[in-house]
């Protein structure tokens, strides 16, 4: 089984490419999604017994939460202390099940790929990049965003062109879906002639 792994700064066109493997039959893993849900079940005892207040109705509030953290290092370390062994967890039951089903290429989506080592555990890195002024115009039109959420996300990740550097393949989605449709498919056929090389 051939492990893609797929990453991208904000707003670069990420979820939308993990989509256009999906659309391949290409099982993928969204780490983001997998956050989502253990914020609404599993981890809430955990995350308001380190942050009192974060959570209502059985839920972590993400917004208060996101207050909490933001612009604090301890404090976001204590949160990832908690969330990544949970996300590695569930990312494991994702290999095993497609490995298990002889599944031939796989995608997961980790957002923090090369800031967290995540390079070591996959075959090949997908970046998904676009200019800086399409990804700023992009991001900026979010519900809530603000310039100086914009610049503390981007603090927090590697700059898109080491990303670039650093990646097997590049998807450019500044050319439009068509565009960014076919790379996708170049690399799936690529892919299948490649050794695999995680540890």
């Amino acid at each position: 089984m051939f492990v893609i792994g797929l990453t991208g700064s904000v707003g670069m066109g990420k979820s939308t490419t993990a989509q256009m493997f999906a659309q391949h039959g290409v099982p993928v893993n969204d780490s983001d999604a997998v956050v989502h849900l253990l914020y609404d079940g599993k981890l809430v005892p955990e995350i308001e017994a380190a942050f009192p207040g974060t959570t209502a109705a059985g839920k972590v509030d993400r917004a208060k939460l996101g207050a909490r953290v933001l612009g604090d290092a301890a404090a976001l370390k204590r949160l990832e202390a908690i969330v990544h062994p949970r996300v590695r967890e569930e990312e494991a039951h994702f290999l095993a099940k497609a490995d298990a089903e002889k599944t031939a290429v796989v995608v997961l989506d980790i957002p923090l790929l090369f800031e967290t080592g995540g390079e070591n555990r996959v075959d090949a890195v997908v970046v998904v990049s676009a200019p800086a002024e399409a990804q700023r115009s992009r991001v900026m039109q979010r519900p809530g965003m603000t310039a100086e959420k914009f610049e503390a996300i981007l603090a927090k990740q590697m700059p898109d062109n080491e990303k670039r550097r650093r990646a097997d393949f590049v998807v450019d989605t500044s050319q439009g879906l068509d565009h960014a449709r076919n790379q996708v498919g170049e690399i799936l056929r690529a892919v299948a002639t490649m050794p695999q090389r995680r540890k």
